[in-house]
């Protein structure tokens, strides 16, 4: 029998940052996402040998250990470790034999969400085979709990959420980890447009977003005035952009996204680098009309807003500077888990 799953990464179109905590907390978040077809998957093989197999094909790691009730946290596939030892501990009270094998689409530190993407689909794949009594807002912040509480890895909540439900989502988040998703209802001619427009690139390289993350946090806790007021206006940000969406505003959407970036640069340092911001200028002169970091900065996918036929320019541009330019579509569907006896 095999259990599989697969849930899909997102691009954070604004808002981002305004979900970590204590921001969230203090002050309320607002995150406006959209899930691209990229996927984190997940299979799980029942095994009746006392025996755990943990494979993450992609980055190139198998460990096979004895099945105990917990398994140790020692920086070796932390995440799938993690989500067995809080399923035994909430739902089965004893040790599993099975294989996990996993894959995602994007790297590490890419900024499409791939860690807490990852970890809805294992968590969907372990509900599909223990038919676990998990609704989508239960798999979400179970996701985030396994992942932020638990494993204590800094970030913020929109990636799960957006991982379960799919689709294009305005997201409220609020203190005592109260999340409300509102689905939104955009023209299938909007979303083409948009995704013609939006021109996804990887730099090549990754980044370790804890790092500015915490920066971040710091920040807000040290009240540092210039980061906290760059936090609100991303905040309303994702609102501007979920109206111009709703609208059908396309020719807003680069120049939302360029405040967005401006401001984001100011909420901690490491966001940017100088490498990012030439290319940033390039991508301008050859005609974007705005664009962005994807995730929490540093490095990782970017992209870029394109109106008319600029998207053309902007990736031979964009792919004599090395890097890559990745083709993508938006997807209304999130966490899908099936078997196959």
């Amino acid at each position: 029998m095999l259990i599989r799953s697969k849930a899909p990464l997102r691009l954070g179109l604004a808002g981002g940052g305004s979900d970590v905590s204590p921001f969230s907390d203090l002050y309320g978040g607002a995150i406006l996402n959209a899930t691209i077809n990229m996927y984190a998957y997940a299979t799980i093989e029942p095994r009746n040998d006392g025996i755990i197999v943990l494979n993450a094909v992609d980055k190139g790691e198998c460990y096979t250990m004895e099945s105990t009730p917990y398994l140790t946290i020692d920086g070796n596939l932390d995440l799938l470790k993690g989500i067995y030892n809080r399923v035994v501990k909430d739902f089965t009270q004893k040790a599993l034999s099975f294989t996990l094998t996993t894959y995602v689409d994007a790297p590490p530190g890419s900024g499409l969400g791939s860690s807490s993407t990852l970890v809805t689909a294992i968590l969907g794949a372990f509900s599909e085979w223990l038919n676990l009594p998990l609704g989508d807002y239960d798999m979400a912040h179970l996701a985030y709990e396994i992942e932020r509480i638990d494993l204590n890895m800094a970030g913020g909540k929109q990636d799960q959420y957006a991982a379960t439900f799919g689709g294009v989502n305005f997201m409220e988040f609020y203190k005592d980890d109260n999340v409300i998703v509102n689905p939104l209802r955009i023209k299938p001619q909007i979303l083409n447009e948009l995704a013609h427009n939006l021109v996804l690139y990887y730099t090549g390289t990754s980044r370790i977003s804890a790092q500015i993350i915490e920066a971040q946090r710091q920040n807000v806790k040290q009240n540092n005035e210039k980061s906290v007021e760059a936090m609100h206006n991303i905040k309303q940000q994702a609102s501007t952009m979920k109206d111009a969406l709703l609208k059908g505003e396309l020719l807003k959407i680069g120049e939302i996204m360029d405040y967005g970036w401006q401001q984001k640069k100011q909420m901690a340092n490491n966001i940017t680098t100088p490498e990012i911001d030439q290319l940033y200028l390039k991508v301008l002169a050859a005609g974007a009309s705005g664009g962005k970091i994807s995730g929490a900065g540093g490095g990782g996918f970017m992209f870029f807003y394109c109106p008319g036929n600029t998207r053309y320019p902007v990736v031979k541009m964009l792919e004599e500077n090395g890097g890559q330019v990745k083709r993508y579509e938006f997807v209304n569907t999130g966490l899908q888990t099936w078997t196959i006896s």
